[in-house]
């Protein structure tokens, strides 16, 4: 894959690794988003079946994304938050089971949890990073594993952490919790559109993604996977568009107690959203023409000769094997002077997330090998400053 540069409005001086923060929009989605406002100040020429159908659109085309043969079983979201607890509101428990989630969880996917659990006296079981530095993720992975038990209810994750990129083996984890009846719930957010991921494969009871990272969109906007075990939920909220035969306007008062198929019954009120959902689908097609897989793959091209200098500053890093090639952590010498490295990466105008001691750094195909030299020159002048 060619560097895709010029489809962003990014200048040539600006490094932007910090799209696990917020991606920048491509041209064409930014475009599109344009012509949905121009569109709402010109309501006249809105039909019936915009309500409708571009959405239908959307969904066929993340499905395609993810895997999935059942458009359906996709919801529209305004943020993960809400998808998450969509789940956790169609989900009873025994006291005393447990639902397992990761340590230094993104807060979005831990209240929910916390509040399911208090309902019904449950346990919050989290399973934290380990202290070894060699070969963490794989230790990690093997203490997930080894923590879903019989008393597992539920386990809550992303594919991979969320501040630092470790990857999880999500399948060998689905067989285990297949093997104790309990549900696998995947926060997708900082992964789907960069990091491959079949829902055929993988098969999760739920997948839930905000819009406004790795899918390119705007903010107050994404996409939820449900699978079976949500098929007859109760929603969050009423929406009128989610009931059969809302496309007939003239008989919305003639209520309707039966429920679209699949996860419609979980769509957010306003669905149409004309703006996001126009701008979603944009970037959503380019992703399908990139693939997931050739992003991985640009992404390690760009910057793993620079990774490998980075570590011999003295700075600590997953194995290749156990972290995304978009998004992973640095963690920083115990000396090292945040200030002088953040003065460093404002001079040179670098963009990425500082989380704990770690420098987060998130990148995608509109970043260049140069941007790795620039980001090696900042740690490397810091770090010979302390």
């Amino acid at each position: 894959m060619e560097n895709k540069k010029h489809l962003f409005d990014i200048p040539d001086d600006i490094v932007y690794l910090n799209a696990a923060n917020l991606s920048p929009l491509p041209n064409v989605t930014n475009e599109a988003g344009k012509q949905a406002i121009d569109r709402k100040s010109r309501p006249y020429i809105t039909k019936a079946d915009d309500f409708f159908n571009p959405l239908l659109e959307l969904k066929s085309s993340y499905a395609k994304l993810i895997d999935v043969d059942e458009p359906l079983r996709i919801a529209s979201i305004p943020s993960a938050s809400y998808g998450i607890a969509t789940v956790a509101n169609n989900i009873k428990l025994h006291a005393g089971y447990e639902i397992l989630l990761i340590g230094n969880e993104f807060p979005s996917n831990y209240y929910s949890w916390k509040r399911l659990a208090e309902k019904y006296n449950a346990v919050i079981k989290t399973v934290k990073k380990p202290s070894s530095k060699e070969h963490c993720g794989r230790h990690w992975n093997m203490d997930i594993l080894d923590g879903i038990s019989d008393k597992t209810a539920v386990v809550a994750m992303g594919h991979i952490h969320w501040s630092d990129g470790t990857l999880f083996d999500l399948k060998a984890i689905k067989e285990k919790t297949k093997k104790y009846n309990a549900l696998l719930i995947i926060d997708g957010s900082q992964s789907v559109g960069a990091l491959p991921f079949s829902v055929k494969e993988i098969q999760p009871d739920a997948l839930i993604c905000a819009g406004y990272k790795w899918l390119f969109g705007p903010y107050s906007s994404g996409l939820a996977y449900y699978g079976p075990y949500f098929d007859h939920g109760i929603p969050i909220e009423e929406n009128w568009s989610n009931r059969l035969h809302s496309e007939n306007f003239t008989g919305l008062t003639n209520y309707e107690d039966t429920y679209k198929p699949y996860a419609s019954r979980y769509n957010v009120g306003e669905n149409a959203n004309f703006i996001a959902v126009s701008m979603l689908k944009e970037s959503i097609a380019l992703l399908l023409e990139w693939t997931p897989e050739a992003i991985q793959k640009y992404c390690h091209t760009i910057s793993k000769d620079v990774i490998e200098n980075i570590k011999k500053l003295g700075c600590n890093m997953e194995d290749s094997e156990f972290r995304a090639k978009h998004l992973f952590g640095i963690e920083l010498p115990k000396d090292t002077n945040i200030d002088i490295l953040k003065a460093e990466f404002e001079k040179r105008h670098v963009s990425v997330a500082f989380r704990g001691h770690y420098v987060r750094v998130s990148c995608h195909v509109f970043n260049t090998s140069k941007d790795f030299e620039i980001l090696f020159e900042c740690l490397s002048t810091a770090l010979k400053t302390n």
